[in-house]
């Protein structure tokens, strides 16, 4: 390695991200070791490594362990982890169970900053993966050929003013809604399950949006959309899908619209709808006030 060159820990879960990350820290002439999860990590990572062990979930002691031997100077989270399996007790390791148990929440906002922590404690830098894979960043207004009508418009508002106050108490980023009524929440199941539910209660026209939530620790878990949110919104008769802009991941964003224009399924980024300009208030909820737990603005987003 060059003078210059780090030893760079990636967490891998599935999909493509992690592949994105981990090209780009090869790309960038660093030293790659990676920590996999059976069932969950996308194979094709493993090859791009210098060095990788595949571990169970929850087995955090031996994953900080497996950093510290091969001298990992920075982390990065990448890639889709089934929550669920997250959370078995069963599979936790006393590490991990002290971890889990000494937090007052449980969400996954609180887990992952708690996480961050831990590694940082053990002189592990914890960086934002889109360092790695630049370019990702939802750019804001509408993408697609098609505006959202103003029944859409007017889901678009509620559900970015209610999805914000989901993510303040820290059960999930992404809601679902037709004429205002709400027909799912993503909690613990993920963003393609909660799609998928609403738009088998909400019936044809369901809106989707999904936002950072307030005071996230943006270096891990930021929300993120692409062909697979678009194709099961299609395949539910979803219509308008809502993502904040400069703060979450757009995924093969070409191919994404292009998929969604032949639907007819209008995309926007949002940026200030319902998160700054339009709150709570106007569809009658009152928001948390300073003393009451408001979470405090988080880093910047590095992009």
């Amino acid at each position: 390695m060059s003078a210059a060159a780090k030893v760079v820990g990636l967490i891998s879960g599935g999909r493509q991200f992690p592949l994105l990350v981990a090209r780009g820290v090869k790309d960038a002439g660093h030293r790659l070791v990676v920590a996999g999860f059976a069932g969950h990590t996308n194979p094709e990572v493993y090859p791009l490594a210098d060095v990788f062990c595949e571990l169970k979930l929850g087995q955090l002691g031996k994953l900080v362990d497996f950093f510290k031997q091969n001298k990992v100077e920075e982390a990065i989270m990448a890639g889709a982890i089934n929550k669920p399996g997250v959370m078995d007790i069963r599979h936790l390791d006393a590490r991990a169970v002290k971890l889990i148990f000494s937090l007052k929440g449980k969400g996954d906002d609180a887990i992952l900053r708690a996480f961050t922590t831990l590694l940082e404690s053990e002189g592990i830098t914890v960086r934002p993966p889109q360092a790695y894979a630049p370019g990702l960043m939802t750019p804001p207004g509408v993408l697609t050929r098609r505006a959202p009508d103003e029944r859409e418009w007017a889901d678009l508002r509620a559900g970015a003013a209610m999805a914000r106050e989901l993510g303040r108490l820290d059960i999930g980023q992404c809601i679902v809604l037709r004429e205002g009524i709400v027909a799912a929440v993503e909690a613990l199941e993920g963003t393609d399950a909660a799609i998928r539910r609403g738009c088998e209660l909400g019936g044809a026209g369901c809106v989707v949006v999904k936002v950072a939530k307030p005071g996230q620790e943006e270096r891990v878990d930021l929300p993120c959309v692409g062909l697979d949110t678009v194709r099961l919104m299609a395949g539910g008769k979803a219509t308008c899908l809502g993502v904040e802009a400069g703060k979450s991941l757009f995924f093969d964003l070409e191919s994404t619209l292009a998929v969604a224009d032949k639907a007819g399924i209008a995309i926007v980024g949002l940026e200030g709808i319902g998160l700054v300009d339009i709150g709570l208030e106007s569809i009658g909820i009152e928001q948390a006030g300073p003393g009451e737990n408001a979470p405090q603005p988080g880093p910047a987003t590095e992009s």
